[in-house]
């Protein structure tokens, strides 16, 4: 039997929601072009490499048969192949012409002349009825038609797994109506691999500094089989945030002195080969919500910004794919949308 607990709310004034592993809110262009973001942030460190993403091309598919092109190419969800490396781009005009000639479709891929941003990709999919889109290969959704005059219920469902598995969601979703569900549509998959899922107003998301923090100050945490013997050598005691019993480190810091004192541990761990996890911690917004998460009991945070509550949570499940649909009355009228981490729609 599922047991139900509510995680807190979230509010959407634009009326278009955006559901994402909250971990990759770093690669979130808002409404500015995505070769904007640094391919460091990406993991790529060869020159080559990220000139080649920072070049990167967006496609259209238009002509007659535009959608069922798209839809049979299978490459990207919705009408438009975003981020295609340059060195591919050739490669993949070549491929959709040879689809469509084999399969008697009039259609073509016309690259746009500027990327579009994220959060552009997020409003016109909401506007085309909701729907998945890829950020850097991410897969995210968005969804429009969502109340903008209220906070909005997340509930989760909690079921046993069985031997090994314990106890874990079998979904998170937010209430928006009442009334008789007459469909659930299929929107997409969230790809998630920091282990959470946030829901977010997609106006809110622009203005969401990720790694930057908010106060020029930051933590410094660490735990693990030699923390202890590092809090000796370095003087530090406990951290004393709330979820984090035994976990060490400094809290409230300038930001050069917490990354120097980070980069010490981090030296230390190295030279001695101790086993410990060191974390810096910015005072982002990032770090704002993930404080919410770890103290509390149903691992999940809110922030408040720009005017629109934004929620984060843990899967239970750690990383996956993780499919979303919107629930609808009978008049098409949104009640709920959901994200299944177990069988079953």
């Amino acid at each position: 039997m599922e047991e139900m607990f509510e995680l807190g709310t979230v509010s959407c004034p634009s009326g278009t929601l955006v559901l994402m592993d909250g971990g990759h809110l770093g690669l979130w262009s808002g409404d500015r072009s995505p070769a904007d973001i640094d391919p460091a942030h990406l993991g790529i460190d060869d020159a080559a490499v990220a000139a080649d993403v920072a070049g990167a091309v967006d496609f259209v598919v238009t002509g007659p048969d535009a959608s069922e092109a798209a839809r049979s190419f299978d490459r990207q969800p919705g009408s438009r192949l975003h981020d295609i490396p340059a060195s591919q781009a050739a490669g993949l005009e070549a491929a959709f012409e040879g689809h469509c000639r084999s399969a008697g479709l009039d259609a073509r891929l016309e690259a746009l002349p500027v990327r579009e941003a994220h959060a552009h990709r997020a409003r016109r999919t909401a506007e085309e009825g909701g729907g998945g889109f890829l950020m850097f290969g991410v897969p995210v959704v968005a969804v429009g038609g969502v109340p903008r005059d209220r906070q909005l219920p997340v509930l989760a469902a909690r079921v046993g797994h069985g031997e090994g598995a314990g106890e874990r969601w079998s979904e998170i979703s937010i209430r928006m109506g009442e009334g008789r569900v007459a469909s659930s549509v299929f929107l997409g998959d969230i790809g998630v691999d920091w282990a959470r899922v946030l829901f977010g107003d997609v106006e809110a998301l622009s203005v969401w500094q990720h790694d930057e923090p908010v106060d020029g100050l930051a933590d410094v945490a660490f735990w693990g089989a030699a923390a202890e013997e590092a809090a000796a050598v370095f003087a530090a005691p406990g951290l004393g945030e709330a979820g984090e019993d035994g976990v060490r480190g400094w809290t409230g810091l300038p930001l050069p002195e917490a990354w120097d004192r980070a980069r010490a541990l981090l030296r230390w761990k190295d030279e001695t080969g101790r086993r410990m996890a060191v974390d810096f911690r910015p005072h982002s917004h990032h770090w704002q919500i993930m404080r919410e998460v770890r103290a509390s009991p149903v691992e999940a945070g809110a922030l408040d910004l720009a005017g629109a509550r934004v929620l984060c949570a843990m899967t239970s499940w750690g990383d996956g794919f993780f499919p979303v649909f919107a629930d609808r009355d009978a008049s098409g009228g949104l009640l709920a949308v959901r994200v299944r981490f177990a069988d079953g729609v």
